[in-house]
């Protein structure tokens, strides 16, 4: 990218029966396509233009890049932020997750087939972006995760929400260890919907071009489904880690107390690299993120997920006003060392009054957010 190219790029394909659709591109391959405000900025009103225009029928969303649909939210601006506010307002971060979160909610509800291509790295923010579109496409190089544990945040972009509804706590176990997993753990983990080759894309995309879109939304869905299951054909897929252990996992995170489920996986001792690597991570992870987590766990099973984005708005703000977060950005991101100091630094000393105060208001709700139905 140079530095006159703009970090989202839009175009439309044009489809046989002179319909098209809108083609989004997020254009940071250097930083792994790492979501930011100004990406943010560009993807909401475009989103929003093809939401309303009868002449777009549908949209993908793709990257930039071999190595990553999207690493995650760019937090380096965030972070000096963070720094300077402490516990006072953050306004920068008022606005990074009352907008992201708009995004998010936007794709969700798109009144119109939106195809992600979620090859390479996917996490955080871009499991974000992914998890929302109507069709969410993973390949034999998708490295799904949320690893927000590992700079003392928590699941969100909605995370309180989709991982709710993997089977049984396979959502907590991926929430509390960062595991990195594979397409075909994705599917089982209804954060995608299908495995294409990467190699087939170009396939995908003459196929959308060949079809006549009818602009009536379920039978274009439909269509759509048609083109990606006939793309899938044959493709070889990984074997899932999470279909593998689920029965291991639903013992591991049996029970209604934190403190059992965090015996259990600090004991943890398993010849399988993968499930032992996710227990070492749950060991390093922040306690504070890992009880908010647990708190939003049990919050969240009623809840629409308007109410979820406008909840975890306050959480989101209450670990910018804490100081896990920041520590955990400058040990991953900035200094690199890898070695954060935690406060508080286990699981037992967190007093309900302290998981109360990253979930309390702290000013007024986010415009973007107070809309959402």
């Amino acid at each position: 990218m140079t530095m006159t190219e703009p970090v989202v790029l839009f175009d439309t394909l044009p489809t046989a029966n002179g319909k098209r659709f809108g083609v989004a591109t997020l254009n940071a391959p250097a930083s792994l396509n790492s979501l930011s405000v100004d990406m943010v900025r560009l993807l909401t009103p475009r989103l929003r233009e093809w939401a309303s225009d009868p002449q777009i029928v549908g949209v993908l969303l793709q990257a930039a890049g071999e190595k990553a649909f999207c690493a995650g939210g760019d937090l380096r601006q965030l972070y000096q932020t963070l720094r300077d506010c402490g516990e006072g307002r953050n306004e920068y971060a008022e606005r990074f997750f009352g907008e992201e979160y708009e995004l998010d909610h936007l794709i969700h509800t798109f009144p119109k087939p939106f195809l992600c291509w979620g090859h390479g790295i996917v996490m955080g923010g871009g499991v974000g972006l992914m998890v929302g579109a109507s069709h969410r496409v993973v390949t034999e190089g998708s490295r799904v995760a949320m690893p927000e544990i590992n700079i003392g945040l928590y699941p969100d972009v909605g995370g309180s929400w989709f991982l709710r509804r993997a089977p049984g706590r396979t959502g907590l176990f991926l929430a509390f260890t960062a595991a990195q997993v594979n397409g075909s753990d994705a599917i089982f983990a209804g954060l995608a919907d299908v495995l294409v080759p990467h190699a087939r894309k170009a396939q995908v995309l003459e196929a959308i071009g060949a079809t006549a879109w009818s602009g009536e939304q379920r039978a274009d869905r439909a269509l759509l489904s048609r083109i990606l299951a006939t793309a899938a054909e044959g493709a070889e897929r990984p074997a899932s880690k999470l279909r593998e252990h689920y029965d291991a996992i639903e013992s591991l995170m049996a029970g209604e107390d934190l403190l059992d489920i965090a015996k259990r996986l600090r004991a943890l001792q398993s010849d399988d690299a993968w499930l032992q690597g996710a227990a070492k991570a749950f060991a390093k992870g922040a306690p504070s993120s890992i009880a908010l987590t647990w708190e939003l766990w049990q919050r969240v099973p009623r809840m629409s997920l308007a109410e979820v984005f406008r909840l975890e708005y306050w959480a989101s703000l209450g670990f910018c006003a804490h100081r896990d977060f920041a520590e955990g950005i400058r040990a991953v991101l900035v200094d690199k060392d890898r070695n954060p100091k935690w406060q508080p630094a286990t699981l037992e000393e967190i007093t309900p009054a302290f998981v109360d105060d990253h979930l309390r208001e702290r000013g007024e709700m986010a415009p973007e957010l107070v809309a959402l139905r």
